[in-house]
């Protein structure tokens, strides 16, 4: 386990808000568990920590108009925190990401640059072997696909051509064996393991 720590790819999130950090944080952790995260509250501080060591930075706008030049030349690895989704209000050269909005549509946004970037795992290493094994039935796949595209208990059922109470008795098992209490959860393990595609939720 040490080695894998070892390995990880390594994210930078740069913004004076600790607030907004610490809560981006904890999704980034969600949304790619494999990223070891660290955060800065001002370019200073992420230019004296050896800052070519980051695979991305997620950097709120005012720090990268007044370094522009440092992050034009990370263009490809550096995410734009923005306020809106409005194209008017965004950076022309850089991937952006809005934090204004509420948290399922920032997880979605989030999936869809993981996905651009990173699909099927993309320029990242390897998963640690105890996240690549199966832990669910094919049925549950199937039911857990459904769930997170927003189809309901009843719709799932009719769409499986199986009883209601077996589709609850799944849920529940895939929430147990997920260890995940949050359709937000499951939504990020579907996409992240290739169950789902973005576009489909």
């Amino acid at each position: 386990m040490t080695e894998f720590k070892m390995s990880r790819p390594k994210v930078a999130i740069i913004d004076a808000n600790t607030l907004a950090v610490l809560g981006l944080k904890q999704i980034l952790l969600n949304v790619m568990p494999i990223m070891a995260i660290d955060t800065f509250g001002s370019f200073s501080e992420l230019e004296s920590d050896n800052p070519d060591q980051y695979a991305h930075y997620f950097v709120a706008m005012d720090i990268v108009v007044t370094h522009r030049s440092f992050f034009l030349e990370r263009q490809r690895k550096t995410i734009v925190l923005t306020l809106s989704v409005s194209a008017t209000s965004q950076l022309h050269d850089f991937h952006s990401l809005c934090i204004n909005q509420s948290e399922p549509q920032l997880i979605r946004q989030l999936l869809m640059l993981q996905q651009h970037a990173h699909s099927g795992g993309r320029n990242l290493p390897p998963m640690p072997s105890i996240l690549q094994q199966k832990i669910l039935t094919d049925r549950e796949i199937e039911v857990m696909s459904l769930i997170v595209q927003g189809f309901i208990n009843k719709e799932i059922a009719d769409r499986l051509n199986i009883g209601l109470s077996t589709v609850i008795t799944h849920r529940k098992n895939i929430m147990e064996k997920l260890g995940m209490k949050s359709v937000s959860a499951l939504t990020i393990y579907a996409v992240m393991h290739g169950y789902v595609d973005i576009n489909r939720i």
